[in-house]
């Protein structure tokens, strides 16, 4: 059965009970036309003022055929318990997982047996499954490093990749053998040579052509945060609860920042642009970001999904232009 998901969760436990995982938002951007699904919120009744990713989950629901879904109800945002409101209403299965306040080892231990028991998944089971995933994880490490360290991945490779770890794509043994296509072919690859050096901050971005524009600015974005947590890299050297306690998203925006400042120092980054989506809280986050970082940062806020907009886009090649001339 699909069990659709509206952010991280532990895959392990869907995966070990038997079920396929489904993160909707993949479904939802990756579409042809994401603002279809958009639209067909709207039409349901969601305000406009509304996180266009909590529409899009919406939308994509009214389409396809996923009858389960679990709601990140702790550690995501208010809006995902709403959505889940509506979509019990609409005769859905609704599952809540909730992360806890701050990172707690026994927390989290307590929220992956409740969602264990929830979907039926035997802790055997589950070990096992993290067992199968750990290596796909490494992986993708090692993906990343390629990209910041030797330069054969490009920016928007490593954020396809890494996003679609959020559920493999449902699919691990496939996502496996096209990863390691992947890397084999990178080998041949030359280094890309670029000015300046960027580091993505923030949720996966709803415009389109971000990564093609920075390419064509010659900035190489060499760091995605919240996607790169979502491959949770650190997880084969830790037990299931102390991976998903390691991961940043659902806590304080502390922890992010710390993140954040440590690759600032250890990929070089030239700047910062902290992608905020518009109508989320996480909006109120970036003054944080303008205190605490080292580097330069510009703050980019979209709505719809679409290509980047002229004063977008005019904002954008002022930054580039100042970190290249501080690079020189």
């Amino acid at each position: 059965m699909n069990i659709g998901i509206t952010s991280t969760i532990p895959i392990e436990v869907v995966f070990a009970a038997g079920h396929t995982p489904c993160d909707l938002n993949n479904l939802f951007i990756s579409a042809a036309d994401p603002n279809h699904f958009i639209r067909r919120a709207e039409e349901a009744g969601f305000p406009r003022t509304t996180c266009a990713w909590i529409k899009g989950i919406y939308g994509v629901l009214l389409e396809k055929d996923i009858e389960t879904i679990i709601i990140v109800s702790g550690g995501d945002c208010s809006n995902s318990i709403a959505l889940g409101e509506i979509l019990k209403h609409d005769g859905k299965r609704i599952i809540p997982f909730s992360y806890p306040h701050k990172p707690d080892l026994k927390e989290m231990e307590r929220a992956i047996a409740s969602l264990a028991d929830e979907l039926g998944a035997k802790p055997d089971n589950i070990i096992t499954c993290k067992q199968q995933l750990d290596p796909i994880r490494s992986r993708l490490a090692e993906l990343d490093q390629l990209t910041w360290q030797e330069m054969l991945v490009t920016g928007e490779e490593n954020l396809l990749h890494l996003v679609s770890s959020s559920d493999f794509n449902g699919n691990p043994e496939l996502f496996s053998t096209e990863l390691d296509n992947f890397l084999k072919n990178t080998r041949n690859r030359h280094p890309l040579k670029k000015k300046v050096r960027i580091g993505l901050a923030g949720v996966p971005p709803i415009l389109s052509n971000l990564y093609s524009t920075l390419d064509e600015l010659d900035a190489a974005v060499v760091f995605n945060e919240v996607p790169r947590q979502f491959s949770l890299p650190w997880a084969p050297q830790c037990s299931l609860a102390q991976q998903y306690s390691h991961y940043t998203y659902p806590y304080t925006v502390h922890g992010r920042l710390n993140d954040i400042s440590k690759a600032c120092k250890e990929r070089k980054l030239d700047g910062i642009i902290h992608y905020t989506q518009s109508f989320c809280f996480r909006q109120i986050e970036d003054i944080l970001f303008k205190r605490t970082l080292s580097v330069p940062s510009l703050t980019l806020e979209a709505d719809q999904a679409g290509p980047i907009d002229g004063r977008t886009l005019t904002r954008i090649e002022t930054f580039i232009e100042i970190l290249q001339a501080a690079a020189i």
